[in-house]
């Protein structure tokens, strides 16, 4: 009997999922290094305090490396004389907190040598800053390698803040996340900063017919226009992305239901009759939002990102 190459095509990625989630494993340190999600949880605790924007970048962090090439850890490696790294690419330039991962590699080395990956270190990073800041926690799926290429091109695949839906969906997909995934962990947006860049479009000619965003509600608007004049030459200016901006909660949601959203990707979830009801949703209940948050989490953070190593210092590969 003839097998039609589709079912073929099919049959594969399904053994190809299967083997990633197999790979991944709740229980993965438990003998090897019982006490490296406590050493960690101390650390990004311990950091919190210092400095309030810790959580924030650790989650952007998380999200960056997912998005290109896996959650390998990919983000975290230096550029070298003859390789310009993700990290000094444009979308990543202002990512911030290395040195909290920096941090947990050589306690954690200390206790377990060889064993600990950084990209597990990241991933389990992003959920105490999550949890510590409020938000729900889940149980991180564990056993990521480190991969050691990074290259600053590649970072023009992350999800810019000007994309309107179709691009997000498309975005997502490339990476096996759907819409829900799309609009849950939009909510990461209740964390933190963005500089003007990242909104200009909406309050400086936006259109042909309109100066300003005509979806942006008009007092929001004229105060982003007062922060971010047109010819803006404050290096680090910029808004919260949220009114609880060191707390996660739902009121990401609740401003986007309001015309006070920052990015044109926030407010385009605004314009899918699926995403909208999910956004109301959330708006209207922040448990459900953090159960739908976690769970997507789980997903991103289990894109395969072929890493081959566990890296001693988690800005050089191996030798």
């Amino acid at each position: 009997m003839t097998v039609p190459t589709c079912f073929i095509a099919l049959l594969f990625a399904f053994v190809l999922f299967c083997t990633e989630v197999k790979a991944l494993s709740s229980d993965y340190y438990d003998k090897t290094c019982p006490n490296a999600e406590l050493t960690i949880t101390k650390v990004v605790k311990n950091a919190m305090s210092n400095d309030k924007t810790v959580p924030a970048a650790l989650l952007r962090m998380h999200f960056h490396d997912c998005f290109v090439r896996g959650c390998d850890a990919s983000v975290l490696l230096n550029s070298t004389r003859n390789n310009k790294a993700e990290k000094d690419g444009p979308p990543n330039i202002s990512l911030h907190a290395f040195y909290v991962i920096d941090v947990v590699k050589k306690q954690i080395e200390d206790l377990c040598p060889g064993v600990v990956s950084c990209a597990d270190i990241v991933a389990l990073a992003a959920r105490d800053a999550v949890s510590l800041s409020g938000g729900p926690t889940w149980e991180v799926p564990k056993g990521r390698k480190d991969g050691r290429v990074s290259k600053a091109t590649e970072t023009r695949q992350l999800p810019s803040p000007t994309f309107n839906m179709s691009q997000l969906q498309q975005n997502f997909a490339q990476r096996g996340l759907s819409l829900d995934d799309l609009v849950a962990l939009s909510g990461g947006h209740t964390l933190g900063f963005s500089h003007c860049s990242s909104f200009q479009n909406r309050i400086h000619k936006f259109d042909k017919r309109h100066n300003v965003d005509p979806t942006l509600q008009a007092s929001f608007a004229a105060s982003l226009q007062n922060i971010c004049p047109a010819h803006n030459k404050v290096r680090n200016a910029g808004a919260t992305m949220d009114s609880t901006t060191t707390l996660f909660d739902n009121a990401y949601y609740k401003l986007l239901m309001n015309g006070k959203s920052l990015f044109t990707s926030d407010e385009s979830l605004l314009t899918n009759s699926r995403t909208k009801r999910l956004v109301s949703k959330y708006a209207s209940s922040q448990d459900e939002f953090f159960k739908a948050f976690a769970n997507s989490m789980i997903k991103m953070s289990s894109i395969n990102g072929n890493g081959q190593e566990v890296r001693l210092d988690c800005r050089f590969v191996r030798r």
